[in-house]
Order: structure tokens, then sequence, then C-alpha cells
């Protein structure tokens, strides 16, 4: 089954050259082309699709504003022309994002991001989380998997799933809701900072400009909607 893809770009020529890289790319369908996001939410009353292809500067409505106006997102993979809008990409759960001008390479591996994302999602089926006081069990990749609390460094909402980062081994992925875990995770360890992320507590070392820092290269953002909860946490353990 192909991969329902919208492209939209106010640049004709960008436009044309992200149409070209779907309909050359196998697993991929072309539903439509759209020079705004205005026109693309005119496509998007008849047709439904799986991924978009956006640009973040245009005109008018941008592509991150048009993005984060959206209830229900497809994937969504970032057009740009600057690289200090990946950050902000990925807080609104952009799988990727492309940097112009685009080779087909990369465009490629952000096709195929989404591609497994989509194949891993397919072969779960939604359960209820069964957790204890000291670990909690999921479902990932046909298996069952036993996952210690204390080994949990902070949780990732990814679409339909979540990932979760440990200490001691690679990431486990799951279908489960950010809110189905959250409700399963003791409050005194666990702390939901982002509608996209919960942090282990214990593992906090590093707090910098309202992020928390993991290993000095991952930085989760504290949205508004969580600061002052997050900040009386602050207050009660930092001197």
């Amino acid at each position: 089954m192909k991969i329902r893809c919208i492209a939209i770009d106010d640049e004709p020529l960008a436009l044309k050259q992200i149409g070209a890289y779907i309909q050359n790319t196998p697993f991929l369908e072309l539903v439509a082309e759209c020079q705004s996001a205005f026109e693309c939410m005119e496509v998007l009353r008849d047709n439904t699709v799986q991924l978009m292809f956006i640009d973040i500067s245009m005109p008018d409505l941008s592509g991150m504003e048009f993005v984060q106006s959206m209830t229900d997102k497809p994937y969504v993979v970032f057009i740009t022309a600057y690289s200090e809008y990946a950050l902000e990409g990925f807080q609104v759960d952009a799988v990727d994002y492309l940097l112009k001008p685009i080779s087909y390479t990369s465009f490629l591996k952000a096709a195929y991001k989404v591609k497994n994302l989509i194949d891993l999602t397919r072969g779960f089926k939604a359960e209820s989380i069964k957790t204890t006081n000291s670990h909690l069990f999921v479902k990932s990749e046909y298996k069952l998997l036993r996952i210690e609390l204390d080994d949990i460094k902070y949780i990732e909402s990814m679409h339909e799933y979540i990932r979760i980062h440990l200490l001691s081994d690679k990431p486990v992925m799951t279908l489960l809701s950010m809110k189905a875990i959250e409700e399963q995770l003791p409050a005194d360890k666990f702390m939901r900072i982002h509608r996209s992320y919960i942090v282990s507590l214990d593992k906090i070392k590093v707090i910098e400009r309202n992020r928390i820092v993991f290993d000095w290269n991952v930085y989760l953002p504290v949205s508004d909607q969580y600061k002052d909860k997050f900040q009386e946490f602050i207050d009660r353990n930092f001197i």
C-alpha cells in the first residue's frame, strides 16, 4: 500500500521538484501539489493523506502555523532554507526536515523514516499498558517487553505511538498514547513537561533556558502549559 502524500511550497520550481521526487519513489503516491496552505486546505476537504511535505516560509499562512492549526495531522516533513527552523519543527512532531536545495538522497531518507513508522504501527495492536511499582510491560515489534522504570530517561510522543528512551539500551517504540502511559506512571517519579515529552525526574541533571538537557545534545522544552508544575519541582529540589 502506497503512502498518500501532498506537497506544499509557494516556490513553483521547489514544488515541482518535491512532486517529482514523490512520483519517482515507488512506495509514495502524489495526491496534489499546492502553492499555499489555503490551497492545501481545499484539497484536504476531499482527500485523505498520510504524509505532508510542506515549506515553512510561505506568505499569509506559514507552513509551521498551518501544521499547528491542524487537529488531525498527517506525518509532516518540513521544507526550509534555514536550518534554525529544525528544532521548532520537531516541537510540532515533524518527522524530519529537508534543507534546500533538496537532494533526492535526503528526500528518500526522510520518506523512509515515515515508511518505517507506518510499517511499525501496522504491526501493533493497541493494548492497555501493564505496570507495577518497579516496571512496565509494553508490546513492541510483536514482543512483550519488560522495562524497568529506573531505566527510563524520558518518553517521547511520535504520532500514534510513543518512544521510550532508556539508559541501558536503544529506544523502545510502542503503540500507546501519552495520556495512557502518563496515567500509569508514578507521579513522584515522572512528569509531563510538554505535550510530546514525559521525563524521569531522577534523571534530570541539567536545566538550561527552560529546557532539560540529556547527554548534552538532547534538549527537551518545557511548554507553558506545564511550566508552573515544573517550577514547583525545581523549587523543591534545587538550591
